[in-house]
């Protein structure tokens, strides 16, 4: 995986090949597809998936715990070799059906467990009513993350994720 970071961000996403990660690794092309179909998972899973593995944020306040969550995924899409990777890995998932479903399963299902976490809470402290549809919610911050780094190409800075947690958190609290 660090040969695969290394890589994107030295010769670009395009540039960058199984063959190539499996020589600066030191390993077998067999023991990388072993664990990855191809390129675009394990790009994917080295560079978009360091959030996934930390602690549900626990704030005591659904704008906090939100804003929290999206700054590390802006830390996380805006580091120089996923910014890089981003918009090739988009247009090989567009072009995958297969490897949608893998990202989805694999990748994106433990992101909304993390997400429902925070609703959960939210829901008991009266922050937000029962029936928030995570899969949308998830849809549209990761989306609007998405939009900013890898089609505008810009660098958003952290208000974007204080801006997103408050228009989230607005749509969906208690009243």
């Amino acid at each position: 995986m660090t040969a695969t970071a290394e890589l994107v961000l030295e010769v670009g996403y395009a540039a960058t090949s199984i063959g190539a990660v499996a020589a600066r690794a030191g390993v077998g092309k067999d023991t990388i597809y072993r664990r990855w179909s191809g390129k675009a998972e394990l790009v994917y899973e080295t560079l978009f998936t360091q959030t996934e593995t930390a602690p549900v944020p626990d704030t005591g306040s659904l704008a906090e715990d939100l804003t929290a969550l999206l700054e590390a995924l802006l830390e996380e899409f805006t580091a120089p070799a996923a910014a890089a990777a981003l918009p090739g890995l988009l247009a090989d998932f567009a072009a995958n059906p297969d490897l949608q479903a893998r990202i989805r399963t694999q990748f994106l299902a433990p992101a909304k467990e993390r997400l429902v976490a925070v609703f959960e809470r939210a829901i008991q402290r009266g922050e937000a009513v029962p029936g928030v549809p995570v899969d949308l919610v998830l849809d549209t911050l990761a989306g609007a993350i998405f939009f900013h780094v890898g089609l505008v190409g810009e660098r958003p800075g952290p208000e974007l994720a204080t801006q997103l947690a408050a228009v989230i958190g607005q749509g969906i609290e208690a009243r």
